[in-house]
């Protein structure tokens, strides 16, 4: 099958602006991001789905592939689809969010590969597993619960599975896992993502602000994939420091 990598950059961003565009080691957040997703072993190719000339000229200079996207689009997963729907020959679409300059090519070919080998399956992702009690009660971090074979059953804020007796470090320590931090990173078939960006947003998906429970509510199979270790996504100056921290640590 082929796949065909898709990462959605958008110039505004509330929290840190035009966070794409930002430099470490005289590289910017996007290009980083593009470089280690294309060593991806699976993926066919690598495209930026930008909405803005300033991010288009930007991946130009690095000599990537963009497409220009709309910039009233809601959400980097109709970005991707605006993508997907001029390319009919590419059969799965990777979304990998541009703010992660660090995302392992791994992840990227083990996502496709649990799409590819799951026919029933209209997308997966990936997650792992939670062993802090912080984390499990933080809301920032998405928890999955899964059934056979690791088919998605809910993606919630809350911690769930609830244990009705407190959570103990044995509940956390369990073997296969029991609790699991959601990774944003997604594989769709063509034919999925063109349907799932038109249909309008479930109830519970407005509840938690989870746009990946529309599909969980409409029934459609989310197949799920156990990495140990998830890249750390830009979204403050503080993370934009860190990674900057890491990257000149590696370099020194």
């Amino acid at each position: 099958m082929r796949v065909q990598v898709v990462i959605p950059a958008r110039l505004a961003s509330t929290r840190l602006p035009q966070k794409m565009l930002r430099i470490v080691g005289g590289k910017s957040i996007l290009r980083h991001t593009y470089e280690s997703a294309s060593r991806s072993g699976v993926a066919s190719g690598v495209i930026a789905a930008v909405d803005d000339p300033l991010l288009a000229r930007e991946v130009e200079s690095f000599g990537g592939t963009f497409r220009m996207t709309s910039p009233a689009c809601p959400s980097g997963t109709d970005r991707v689809a605006e993508v997907a729907l001029g390319l009919p020959e590419m059969e799965i679409f990777v979304n990998v969010q541009g703010d992660e300059p660090e995302i392992d090519p791994a992840a990227i070919d083990l996502v496709s590969q649990t799409l590819i080998d799951h026919p029933e399956a209209d997308m997966a992702t990936v997650a792992k597993p939670i062993r802090d009690a912080r984390v499990l009660a933080d809301p920032n971090c998405v928890k999955i619960v899964m059934g056979q074979q690791n088919r998605a059953i809910l993606f919630s804020r809350a911690p769930v599975p609830y244990a009705r007796e407190g959570i103990t470090q044995e509940w956390l320590d369990r073997e296969p896992p029991l609790y699991w931090h959601h990774v944003g990173l997604y594989a769709y078939r063509r034919d999925f993502l063109l349907w799932f960006t038109r249909q309008p947003p479930a109830a519970i998906e407005q509840v938690e602000k989870l746009e990946q429970l529309r599909a969980i509510e409409a029934g459609r199979p989310i197949f799920v994939a156990r990495i140990e270790h998830a890249a750390a996504g830009i979204d403050t100056l503080e993370d934009y420091l860190a990674f900057k921290a890491r990257f000149e640590g590696r370099s020194a």
